[in-house]
């Protein structure tokens, strides 16, 4: 058995660097769909669309459960993916709040992520689900992705970049919910400028989740070889792919297949 995770592009890459961490053992097939990014700015059918094609080319690796790791994706899909496929599928966003309320000391919460995931609201309800007095902030950081995607993740531009975005949130909240899988590359940049705000992560809680998941489906492997390989495919940009992607995950990628879908 085996697991499939997927992103718009190459953030997801932070998902799978910490499933890896979690579940060695497992078989891990990559998809990102590079001819199509941003998703941030597609519409919520269009997004379902391309979340559907992947996961059925997926299905064909025969996995045994998939991870959308990509919050546009999880907050305008994986409700209709659960409807329609039989294996489990998991998102971030439901790991992000539930360990931003488990964090907060004030209940006061801010979620960072691209125009779709903040529009779409997902991640308001789902802390409001775990408690319904928190106070949500929100903002759409569309100068993130290219800033990282161009590896540059600290000095004069993004500390600029971050403080345009963020400085009206720093007396209003204790927790910061990285709501998009490219932010956690930005992570140390945002500490260094606010170190009183503690900052949420969901892809460590959704590979914990996961692990979870396959637990319960006795889907788990104890006996395979450590490390197994990770394959990966995307859509477009195969070279671009493999030189973000080893300063994504601090290790080499040794081949990426293109896809046509």
């Amino acid at each position: 058995m085996s697991i499939g995770v997927f992103d718009s592009g190459i953030g997801g890459l932070t998902v799978l660097k910490e499933i890896r961490k979690v579940l060695p053992n497992e078989k891990i097939y990559y998809f990102g769909d590079t001819a199509r990014v941003p998703y941030g700015e597609k519409t919520k059918e269009l997004i379902i669309r391309y979340s559907k094609e992947i996961v059925e080319f997926l299905l064909e690796k025969d996995v045994s459960a998939i991870v959308v790791a990509c919050n546009t994706a999880t907050a305008l899909a994986l409700k209709e993916l659960k409807e329609i496929f039989k294996i489990p599928i998991i998102g971030v966003i439901e790991a992000g709040a539930r360990t931003a309320i488990n964090t907060t000391k004030n209940g006061k919460i801010g979620v960072i992520g691209t125009k779709a995931t903040i529009n779409s609201e997902k991640y308001t309800e789902e802390i409001k689900l775990f408690n319904a007095e928190a106070e949500v902030f929100q903002k759409a950081c569309p100068l993130f992705v290219p800033a990282v995607e161009e590896g540059i993740l600290n000095g004069k531009l993004v500390n600029q970049i971050i403080k345009t975005y963020l400085d009206d949130f720093n007396e209003k909240i204790d927790t910061l919910i990285l709501g998009c899988t490219h932010y956690p590359l930005l992570k140390e940049a945002i500490s260094k400028i606010y170190p009183n705000i503690k900052i949420v992560d969901p892809a460590k809680e959704t590979a914990l989740d996961l692990k979870e998941i396959l637990k319960e489906n006795k889907f788990l492997k104890n006996d395979a070889q450590k490390n197994e390989e990770v394959k990966y495919y995307v859509t477009d940009g195969k070279e671009k792919f493999k030189e973000i992607g080893i300063m994504f995950l601090e290790e080499n990628i040794p081949t990426v297949e293109l896809i046509k879908l």
